[in-house]
C-alpha cells in the first residue's frame, strides 16, 4: 500500500516530528511505502508533491489542528487521527487503514 501522511500538532514542536518518525517506521515494518509531510515549528518539511498524492492509496491526516493545504486530499481516501493516537498505538493505525483499503 502507498501511504501519505501529514502530521501537525498544536505546538508544532516534538510531537509533530515524533509522530512522523513512528508512522514511517510502522508502515515500513508492515511492508508499505510511506511519505510523511510535517507541519510544525520549522514550517512545512518534506512537502507532499502532487505526484505523491496522486499515487497514494490513502492519506493519514492528524486532526489536532487544521492542516495547511487540506484541500489537496479531496477525492483521496483519508484516515483522520490525533497525534496522541499515533504516538500511543501506531501499529493499530496502520492495521486499521490496511483493513479499510
Amino acid at each position: 500500500m502507498n501511504i501519505i501522511a501529514v502530521t501537525a500538532c498544536s505546538t508544532g514542536i516534538a510531537e509533530t516530528y515524533m509522530a512522523a518518525e513512528v508512522l514511517e517506521r510502522c508502515a515500513r515494518t508492515r511492508g508499505h511505502s510511506i511519505k510523511v509531510e510535517t507541519q510544525g515549528a520549522l514550517g512545512i518539511l518534506d512537502a507532499l508533491s502532487s505526484q505523491d498524492i496522486e499515487s497514494a492509496d490513502i492519506a493519514i491526516l492528524t486532526n489536532d489542528i487544521a492542516i495547511n493545504g487540506n484541500d489537496r486530499f479531496t477525492g483521496l481516501k483519508t484516515f483522520h487521527v490525533s497525534i496522541d493516537d499515533i504516538l500511543e498505538s501506531p501499529q493499530d493505525i496502520i492495521l486499521a487503514i490496511h483493513s479499510e483499503s
